[in-house]
């Protein structure tokens, strides 16, 4: 079962309640006799202070949230404390509640230190069951055990809504030519030598502010921000030491050009939805997008190259004309590369994909690229294959 975030806190949580409750019930019945005289109330909670692990306050309270002694910390009493109403606060939330005997509240921000903190409560009872008051003990979450692992980040895909004002005004906008948009096939390609041979394993690319924002497998912790002055001089590439692809990616290697391409066509695919930037992670294989709507998407590579332009764009009606995918110039060299690529895997390989475009269907391998570069493909790889009239190619 994946490790989640809700699944992480609530693990956490049970860790916390089996180490405490226990302990709190006995403390609790050792105060109950004390809670008519707060001197010696005081005094046995200064006792009770010393055993507990990780403890930042503790005190009683009667039946309404009241406090009946002083305030106990690592440094003495907190005498002002006395009769300190504590009844709106998040962990005496149950307090209606005659039924509950131990509640550890929910992670709450501290009303004096404004620190994330939690508060166990442990009920008081007399002999006959009858609640007599309340045990309160906070701790501060810096100081609280916690487990080792950390939760896993979902795999489904994610959608998060931006700014209402930006969404309001999205179609009296329109896409400004910027100077990343000018050398966007050098742009791209720079990334992925970056990515592939030169140990960057995550990237966000700035298009409408021509900047990127790189991480290197070699200082992790520190991001690196590459204005379009030195993206435009590929002697950036001298600047990072050649690294063999990063083995903890789950993005394959080759993928990572097609995965640029419809970061490209998504970018210049319509005036008034367009993307602004983009995302990539290779180990956690995830991509993220922010479109000129301010809406963000979060999904993984596979899924993303799998949509289509008519995906993204196939719900956008204004009144701007809309830019059709078909008329923006091919990056005919990248293309040919691609042939080139297909083409050695063999006649066999090359007729079914010929026969599957044929069919209009979409092989995996060209999921990424608009119509226009299938149709170019196609007919290039057909122009091959009818040089071919004997031999293997003919069986």
């Amino acid at each position: 079962m994946p490790h989640t975030l809700q699944k992480s806190i609530e693990q956490q949580r049970a860790r916390l309640i089996d180490l405490l409750g226990k302990a709190l019930k006995q403390y609790a019945i050792i105060v109950q006799p004390l809670l008519q005289d707060r001197s010696l109330l005081d005094e046995q909670l200064r006792l009770i202070f010393k055993q507990i692990d990780h403890c930042k306050y503790l005190y009683v309270l009667d039946t309404q949230g009241v406090q009946l002694s002083s305030t106990v910390n690592r440094y003495g009493l907190e005498l002002a404390d006395y009769q300190r109403d504590r009844s709106t606060r998040p962990y005496l939330q149950h307090i209606a509640d005659d039924r509950i005997d131990f509640n550890l509240s929910a992670a709450y921000i501290s009303r004096n230190k404004k620190r994330p903190s939690l508060t166990a409560i442990q009920t008081i009872r007399d002999q006959q069951g009858q609640r007599l008051g309340f045990l309160g003990v906070d701790y501060d979450l810096r100081e609280l055990p916690h487990s080792e692992m950390i939760y896993e980040e979902p795999s489904k895909w994610r959608q998060i809504k931006g700014d209402p004002a930006i969404r309001q005004g999205l179609f009296a906008q329109e896409r400004s030519e910027s100077l990343m948009d000018k050398q966007i096939d050098h742009v791209l390609s720079v990334h992925e030598a970056l990515v592939v041979d030169q140990g960057v394993h995550h990237f966000q690319i700035h298009f409408s502010a021509s900047r990127s924002t790189i991480w290197h497998i070699d200082d992790p912790y520190v991001y690196r921000i590459l204005t379009m002055e030195e993206l435009a001089d590929t002697n950036i590439c001298l600047a990072y030491p050649r690294r063999p692809y990063f083995e903890r990616a789950i993005v394959p290697s080759q993928q990572i050009k097609q995965i640029l391409w419809q970061f490209k066509a998504l970018r210049f695919a319509d005036e008034v939805i367009y993307l602004r930037t983009a995302s990539l992670n290779i180990v956690n294989g995830k991509v993220g997008l922010n479109f000129s709507c301010d809406g963000t998407h979060y999904l993984s590579y596979d899924e993303f190259l799998s949509k289509g332009l008519a995906f993204w764009l196939g719900g956008a009606t204004h009144d701007a004309t809309t830019t059709n995918t078909a008329t923006l110039p091919l990056d005919t060299t990248q293309l040919d590369q691609l042939i080139d690529s297909l083409a050695t895997q063999g006649c066999m390989a090359v007729n079914q994909l010929l026969t599957r475009l044929e069919q209009h269907e979409i092989p995996t391998a060209l999921q990424a690229h608009t119509k226009a570069e299938r149709d170019y493909i196609y007919q290039e790889l057909k122009s091959v294959m009818q040089v071919y009239e004997t031999g293997t190619c003919g069986l």
